[in-house]
């Protein structure tokens, strides 16, 4: 009789990240406000960084107003999830030019760096991180990137995750 091995895979980083980022998100009460406040939290964190003047560059052309600063933590973020897994890079791309369209119909209703710009992302942020931090009261646990300030950028995949496993997706 021969002896069989199995091979068990080591789990890919984007695997392990979740892991641990899933150990203080257990409570359904605070995966519900995760649900909701991390991605209004990537939104008003993209929109005020959006308001940021940024110095018109004549080889851009008419692509000009397209680049601002949030293209740089865009780049950044999306370079990002790329190494950790394509499949939920290319999400992550609808995900962006979803809030990309919502920050510019903002933009034309109320000015680029305007001060009411400006209040309305302000005031998302704000109210977005009170959720966060009541539903790390409800779990009982501090927020992972209190260890870890990577985790800031895996919470918008992580429940990018959830939704790969309930359509069959694999990331």
């Amino acid at each position: 009789m021969s002896k069989q091995t199995i091979q068990i895979e080591p789990k890919r980083p984007v695997d392990v990240l979740f892991d641990k980022y899933a150990e203080s998100h257990q409570n359904p009460t605070n995966k519900l406000v995760h649900w909701i406040c991390v991605p209004l939290i990537v939104f008003s964190l993209l929109g005020l960084i959006w308001q940021i003047p940024f110095p018109h560059l004549g080889f851009l052309g008419s692509y000009n107003g397209f680049f601002n600063w949030a293209s740089f933590l865009l780049a950044f973020s999306l370079y990002y999830y790329f190494t950790l897994s394509p499949v939920l890079f290319f999400l992550m791309i609808w995900v962006v030019a979803i809030m990309s369209y919502a920050i510019v119909k903002i933009e034309q209703g109320v000015g680029l760096g305007s001060s009411t710009a400006y209040l309305i992302y302000a005031a998302i942020f704000i109210a977005a991180w009170i959720g966060q931090f009541i539903g790390h009261k409800i779990e009982g646990k501090k927020p992972s990137f209190l260890d870890d300030v990577k985790f800031l950028l895996i919470g918008p995949i992580w429940l990018l995750h959830f939704i790969c496993k309930k359509a069959g997706i694999r990331y």
